[in-house]
């Protein structure tokens, strides 16, 4: 075990080096640019410490974009992933760079010598990229795993894992009414386990017995584990204590979200507004109906308010009854499709935004009837009113555009208790992320690809 320990604290070392390292391949890229392009138009060039503090700048803002789109899971995340992930972020710091140079020039810099940067920086990232990953999976091979479940809502799980092949390996299933110590022993032969739906007792045993045997393990949360994992901590003299505030958010985070709502949609009121010029004429040559839906929703403590979207679906496309939207609905149009896969449609609800209804962030609305039939299923539904529904959330940006919705709850939950401003830039950024580029999976194709794979081993 304490072997295998050593070799996690190896894998972050390395991880460590190898960002660093393409950091520095980036910074000494951009310090050749600078030097031979822009050092030598400045009216009062820069002393030697004032170069390097540009350069220091430019390393750092790209750090940051780095972080914000999780450009350096290496091993963590999908090969394209990772790399669209360091494209957003090289743009994104190369952008600002342009204008800090700009200012510094104190006129519009020639674009041309970054523009060739950002090309040579894309080059080193599919070199870096490739690289990694190959050397990664050499020294980590995929992780051998046992399930331990307690319901049939652990196939779904078991198949989502299973798109990562590179990373997890599930090698055999136990259920939880096999007695604990036959389990504990099976635990043992693997790397790590996958705790889904279990009875609390038996949960908490197998937490305990994997830490205890230093054994990586995966947990499927409760909502009260959410709500926990938002708690305070506090000691009563010699006795620890989890406050759970369970009111949302607080007066100051209220306000400096407000705050940042009413700034952010008045701003980009202004880039967006010809992309809803296009979108609404589409709409309307589609087939000539309406460009705007309307649509009552639930926002902050259950009250109702009417959502605005650009319509994606045929006139009276709920005639028979409200009904969520699939992956192949028919009743969507050919404008409709790309509205979506684009998020698009959601645009007119930054005047949602502007009125109070919602804020930018926050988890998404729903129908008043929808959210009743839900709370009929799981009854902690209407704990994600709590707070104002949102233009984007963490469900969006972490989940598929299906995503079943006790998976949303539990996601929405999270972004609650774990509130922060800090967060909400993260969101909006991995949501321009989405909009770029849409290569989710939705829960259909998971559903069909784990109906295939029922029937292959079913066959004789």
């Amino acid at each position: 075990m304490y072997r295998k320990h050593n070799r996690e604290q190896y894998k972050h070392m390395i991880a460590f080096f190898s960002d660093l390292l393409l950091l520095g391949i980036l910074t000494l890229q951009f310090a050749h640019t600078w030097y031979t392009h822009y050092l030598n138009v400045l009216v009062l060039p820069f002393f030697r410490r004032g170069n390097w503090a540009v350069i220091a700048i430019y390393a750092v803002v790209m750090f940051l974009f780095f972080k914000i789109y999780h450009a350096f899971k290496v091993g963590y995340l999908r090969r394209t992933d990772v790399f669209f992930s360091q494209v957003l972020s090289v743009c994104g710091g190369n952008l600002i760079t342009y204008l800090q140079i700009s200012v510094i020039l104190r006129n519009f810099a020639e674009i041309a010598p970054l523009l060739r940067l950002t090309i040579l920086e894309f080059f080193s990232l599919m070199c870096w990229t490739y690289l990694t990953q190959k050397l990664y999976f050499v020294l980590y091979p995929p992780r051998k795993l046992i399930i331990v479940y307690g319901s049939a809502s652990a196939k779904m799980l078991v198949m989502k894992m299973s798109y990562r092949v590179d990373k997890y390996m599930i090698c055999e299933s136990v259920s939880a009414d096999t007695a604990y110590p036959e389990i504990a022993e099976k635990i043992q032969q693997y790397d790590g386990v996958i705790l889904c739906d279990l009875p609390l007792n038996l949960r908490n045993n197998l937490v305990k017995f994997c830490f205890a045997q230093q054994l990586r393990a995966y947990i499927v949360p409760e909502i009260s584990d959410i709500i926990l994992r938002g708690a305070d901590d506090l000691r009563l003299f010699d006795t620890p204590l989890l406050l759970c505030r369970n009111y949302g958010l607080n007066f100051e985070q209220r306000f400096c979200k407000r705050a940042f709502d009413l700034l952010f949609s008045l701003l980009a009121f202004i880039p967006v507004l010809p992309v809803m010029l296009v979108c609404a004429l589409a709409v309307k040559l589609c087939d000539g109906g309406e460009i705007l839906y309307k649509q009552k929703r639930l926002t902050q403590d259950g009250r109702e308010f009417v959502l605005y979207k650009f319509r994606s679906m045929i006139p009276d496309a709920e005639k028979n009854g409200a009904r969520l939207a699939e992956n192949h609905d028919a009743r969507i149009t050919s404008v409709g499709r790309i509205l979506r896969k684009y998020r698009l449609d959601e645009l007119p609800q930054l005047w949602n935004i502007l009125k109070g209804d919602m804020s930018v962030v926050g988890p998404r609305p729903e129908r008043p009837e929808l959210c009743e039939e839900y709370q009929k299923q799981f009854p902690e539904f209407r704990f994600r009113l709590k707070v104002k529904a949102g233009l984007t959330g963490y469900a969006q940006v972490t989940g598929v555009y299906d995503t079943v919705p006790y998976d949303k709850l539990k996601m929405d939950l999270m972004y609650i208790e774990n509130y922060s401003f800090l967060r909400d830039i993260q969101i909006i950024l991995m949501t321009i992320k989405i909009m770029i580029f849409p290569t989710q999976k939705t829960n259909e194709e998971l559903e069909e690809l784990l109906e295939n794979f029922e029937n292959q081993r079913n066959e004789p």
